[in-house]
């Protein structure tokens, strides 16, 4: 009902010719206004009317008294209209029980757009060009270092004694509700009640601004993930309430982290900020909601690639444990099919045909190598398609690793693996043939052989030096352990237990399928191969492949159940008898 009223009223008022001090004079109180507004809820946060902050309250007084004295400078033609809304605004601010939040932000807009109407694009703060953070950081050494201090706590040398005490512009929990266009007003017309002067007389529009941007990166909120984080936030409020204001903030918080994305992804950074200028002037137009809805959705989806571009860091120990995992589980088995090979034909008499069972392994190795190089070469050559190469990679690694995990499953126990192991050698024998000897460790390395090459390709996708080198660094320790292990076994006749083994290569394996799952899919909709639908609400973690999107948790749900499927199977199948009315056999 309020803001109708106010509204009716302001409707009335008349337009008004523009020179530069009524000008000047109209930003001021626009500014007054806006942080009298919303010092206001800083300290009556709720419907209810408790002041929960007294202080804050005091400051929005104190706010709109400086903006109450400008409006004496305003036109002759808005100066009375004008000073009627604004008295209405301190008489409900002075009412012996505090209005709620939500209705002196009704009344304070229906001000600020009164005015904006009168003069239109004359008040309009925003810069024409980006703020620059390095001029920025210069104003703010020379101006407000002083007091704030260079790392921006309020620890200056100038500002000790002072009451109150210069603001922490690093503190987390106070810069939460800061807005830039907040700090922008307030550099521009100074606080009133505090040391902090006015700077519109002494410094230009554009180094206002760039110390506004510098600011931002004060605060622990600007690093990466909180950053983007709060991108996200002011970004869903300007299009709830169709502002372009805070349009404009939701960009001058990507102004934190656009560097970085620029120097990994110019283009990528280029599009985000020609949709920011989107929003903001399609905001300031009126668009309608659906519009709006639209250019958000695609705001985010390009922020969501933006943070994988410079905030997703594999780590170094994950990666290193996988990569021992890996070459500890391909290569152990390769050994432990060869050793059984190997026992089984001495068993057989038929210790001659050892020679059979090498060379087969040796030809693996060779089309390992060999079967490496082709994919080098195959990623060199489809260079432009990179990401779409990596991402269908990672999946049929999933497949692969999900497969295998279930295959060792199934062969936790060790009379199913010897009997898994002897019905391939004497099918070999009874063929008579040396090849199909050969042919069966060649198919049983080479098996391992490609499926390294694969997971350690996956592995690698998209990992920077560091990553690189825990890799690398795991698979050296891994090949030590393999040495050991061989060592062991047939100089010293160790037997090693196959059923842990088993148990915990199978959980590593599903572990990594998991996690490649989710980044392949991430490749693929970097690649623009697989479509990108947010979903806010959805968890980041990117060390398990888990990203915010529909499309990658429906590939790791699929992949849960089909988890859930094979151990049921798996259960299952191990009890089932024999025959009917016989005992349970093994599966």
């Amino acid at each position: 009902m309020i803001a109708v009223v106010l509204l009716g009223l302001a409707g009335q008022l008349p337009a008004q010719g523009k020179d530069s001090s009524s000008v000047i004079a109209a930003r001021r109180m626009v500014a007054g206004i806006s942080l009298a507004a919303k010092e206001y809820r800083n300290g009556v946060p709720a419907a209810g009317g408790r002041i929960t902050a007294p202080e804050e309250v005091a400051e929005a007084r104190l706010f709109l008294d400086q903006a109450e004295k400008d409006v004496a400078t305003l036109p002759d033609s808005l100066r009375e209209p004008v000073g009627v809304l604004v008295a209405g605004l301190r008489a409900s601010l002075d009412r012996t029980a505090a209005p709620a939040p939500d209705s002196v932000a009704q009344w304070a807009d229906v001000i600020v757009k009164r005015v904006a109407a009168a003069f239109g694009d004359a008040l309009n703060p925003y810069p024409a060009v980006p703020p620059s953070v390095a001029r920025g950081q210069a104003v703010f050494q020379q101006q407000c270092a002083s007091c704030h201090g260079l790392a921006g706590r309020g620890d200056g040398p100038a500002g000790r004694g002072l009451i109150p005490p210069p603001a922490d512009l690093a503190d987390r929990a106070a810069m939460r509700t800061v807005t830039p266009i907040d700090v922008y007003r307030k550099v521009t017309i100074g606080v009133p009640g505090t040391a902090m002067p006015r700077f519109d007389g002494t410094l230009t529009d554009a180094d206002r601004w760039a110390v506004t941007a510098y600011v931002a990166t004060l605060s622990p909120d600007a690093k990466l993930v909180a950053a983007f984080a709060t991108v996200r936030v002011r970004l869903d409020s300007a299009v709830a309430h169709r502002s372009a204001d805070q349009a404009f903030d939701a960009y001058l918080a990507f102004e934190q982290v656009e560097t970085e994305v620029r120097a990994r992804n110019a283009p990528l950074a280029g599009q985000l900020e020609e949709e920011f200028a989107n929003l903001r002037t399609r905001a300031a137009a009126g668009a309608p909601p659906a519009e709006l809805a639209g250019i958000h959705r695609q705001i985010l989806s390009r922020l969501e690639r933006a943070e994988r571009e410079v905030a997703d860091r594999d780590s170094r120990t994950n990666l290193f444990l996988e990569s021992l995992g890996i070459t500890l589980r391909e290569g152990f088995e390769a050994i432990l099919i060869i050793g059984a090979l190997m026992a089984f034909l001495a068993k057989a008499g038929a210790v001659e045909r050892r020679r059979d069972v090498a060379w087969g392994a040796w030809l693996a190795v060779l089309a390992s190598l060999a079967t490496f190089a082709g994919v080098e070469l195959l990623f060199e050559v489809t260079s432009n398609q990179r990401e779409a190469l990596e991402g269908w990679t990672m999946l049929l690694a999933t497949l692969v690793l999900f497969y295998v995990s279930y295959w060792l499953l199934s062969k936790i126990e060790a009379d199913k693996w010897t009997s898994f192991v002897r019905g391939k050698v004497t099918s070999a024998l009874s063929s008579g043939s040396r090849w199909a000897l050969a042919g069966v460790a060649f198919l049983a390395v080479y098996r391992e052989g490609f499926e390294t090459i694969l997971f350690y390709k996956a592995l690698l996708s998209g990992g920077s030096t560091s990553g690189v080198a825990a890799v690398v660094a795991g698979l050296a320790v891994g090949c030590l352990g393999l040495v050991l292990i061989y060592l062991a076994i047939n100089l010293f006749g160790m037997r090693l237990p196959l059923r842990p083994f088993f148990a915990v290569t199978g959980g590593l394996l599903y572990y990594m399928a998991f996690v490649f799952a989710g980044k392949g899919i991430a490749e693929l909709q970097n690649a623009g191969v697989v479509g990108m639908r947010p979903v806010e609400w959805g968890p980041r973690l990117p060390a398990l492949g888990i990203y915010p999107t529909a499309q990658s948790m429906w590939a790791q749900g699929a992949l849960l159940a089909l988890a859930l499927v094979a151990v049921v199977w798996t259960m299952v199948r191990r009890g089932r008898p024999a025959h009917p009315g016989g005992p349970a056999r093994p599966a």
